[in-house]
Formats: C-alpha cells, sequence, structure tokens
C-alpha cells in the first residue's frame, strides 16, 4: 500500500483540468494548480497587484458619500 504522500501528490484523473499558471495537469494536493510553485507564483500576483478586481467605485468621496441637508 502507498503512503499518504504519495497518495496527495497523484494527478487527478477524474476530470482532466490544466494548471492555469503553465498548463500541466492539476495535482489534487494543489488544487486548483500543479504544483506549490505554480500556486506560490499566483499568490505573489495576488499580493503584488497583478491582479486586481474591477470595482465601480466613485472618483472622489464626495461622489460616495452626497450631503443629504
Amino acid at each position: 500500500m502507498s503512503s499518504t504522500s504519495e497518495a496527495d501528490d497523484k494527478v487527478v484523473t477524474l476530470n482532466p483540468k490544466k494548471c492555469p499558471m503553465c498548463g500541466k495537469s492539476v495535482v489534487h494536493r494543489f488544487l486548483p494548480f500543479c504544483s506549490r510553485r505554480c500556486a506560490n507564483l499566483d499568490l505573489g500576483n495576488w499580493l503584488d497587484e497583478s491582479y486586481r478586481v474591477p470595482a465601480d467605485e466613485p472618483l472622489d468621496l464626495e461622489e460616495a458619500f452626497p450631503d443629504e441637508d
């Protein structure tokens, strides 16, 4: 019988998906990535603000909070 660490590193074959960073097959342990390296690269992109979530924010505070007087 194989050890737990070997079972965690098996490639997911039921629903073949590709790593969004490099395109290799996804590994269950690092879903949705193929490795810790790709997961860390993606995290780094979020942390250095290479990825941004679009938002509809007003340009200034007066637009956001109009006076009700």
